[in-house]
């Protein structure tokens, strides 16, 4: 691969393509020491240097409020390891698993709750930890979704993508399978007819395959992006979108209004819209509760339904992932909000 293709991985780099001013690269690259940068030149193209809230560069380019550790912050913030039983997968719900066959990603986001763990190579699973996952899922036919993580699984690529379905394949038990992943908006070239081929269900599977692909600002849906999201809903498969309510990048109705707007014309349901996690060195992120209800409360008036995701809290320590949106039914006064603000009684029955 030639120099031109390879990610920007050295700050020094961000420098030399003019993407970050001189002053700052020891602020950036000290937060680059705590989580390594991994930007493809690809996505880096999408930043307007001239913006200082580039939305785009919010996301993916070290800054130096990542070196502030809260009193909150938390390396495990939804507690996936207090709910892992075995090596790669978590079983936090009775009907799901979430099976994490690598941990590395095409791009690292600086707001990642995996962050203390993302880019272990060696934390990719062995064949033998696979197979012992595999069992593990066999062995409970409670579960009937497996969710497949990381990381971003597609990394896999699309042979082990393949031969991990056929082997799912085999387990009868199963409804859906989904895949967590960003590769069609950092990576979308690798988004080819390989990748769309290998994500389809085998014949003899009994379940269907879901894509849930991270995207937070309408400014990702760059035309190879939206072209890679076509390849995969032109074969069938469905795709969820999720995204992270972000200070700074995407919390305001009129940006959250044109990112879900533009994913349902690509035919992408907006299907969580997460409260940041408490991961360390990412308070800077985070807005308050109050704040991302107030803009579903805005939003409800504005967008259909199929254009308006749920508003969702992990609770810290592996607790569960609620709804967290407002309240429109008041059960002491019997009565309820309308979109615009305005109460009116309603009976109960």
């Amino acid at each position: 691969m030639s120099q031109s293709h390879l990610p920007y991985r050295r700050p020094a780099e961000l420098v030399e393509a003019g993407l970050i001013d001189a002053a700052a690269l020891a602020a950036v690259e000290q937060a680059a020491t705590a989580f390594p940068l991994l930007l493809p030149r690809q996505l880096a193209a999408l930043i307007d240097p001239a913006d200082p809230a580039d939305p785009i560069a919010r996301q993916f380019v070290p800054q130096a409020e990542e070196m502030e550790i809260r009193p909150e912050d938390r390396a495990d913030p939804i507690g996936d390891q207090t709910y892992s039983p075995q090596a790669g997968i978590v079983h936090r719900y009775p009907d799901r698993v979430l099976l994490t066959p690598l941990l590395t990603c095409a791009a690292h986001c600086r707001f990642c709750f995996r962050r203390t763990r993302v880019g272990d190579t060696a934390a990719a699973m062995s064949p033998a930890e696979i197979d012992a996952a595999l069992a593990y899922i066999a062995a409970r036919p409670e579960v009937r979704e497996v969710v497949i993580t990381g990381g971003d699984p597609l990394m896999l690529g699309p042979r082990r993508i393949g031969l991990l379905l056929a082997a799912l394949a085999g387990i009868a038990h199963l409804d859906v399978v989904r895949f967590h992943t960003r590769l069609p908006v950092v990576a979308p070239d690798r988004i080819d007819a390989a990748m769309v081929a290998a994500l389809c269900p085998p014949p003899q599977a009994g379940f269907s395959v879901w894509l849930a692909v991270q995207i937070n600002h309408a400014r990702e849906l760059a035309p190879a992006t939206a072209q890679a999201l076509a390849r995969l809903t032109d074969t069938g498969l469905p795709l969820l979108a999720q995204t992270v309510l972000l200070k700074g990048v995407n919390d305001s109705a009129a940006t959250l209004e044109a990112l879900f707007r533009a994913l349902v014309r690509q035919r992408v349901r907006p299907y969580y819209l997460h409260h940041p996690d408490l991961a360390p060195g990412t308070g800077h992120f985070r807005p308050s509760l109050a704040e991302g209800r107030a803009l579903m409360r805005t939003l409800r008036g504005r967008l259909s339904g199929i254009a308006l995701p749920t508003y969702v809290l992990d609770i810290p320590g592996g607790f569960g992932k609620v709804p967290v949106g407002p309240d429109y039914w008041d059960e002491d006064s019997l009565t309820v909000t309308d979109p615009s603000g305005r109460r009116h009684s309603r009976p109960q029955g």
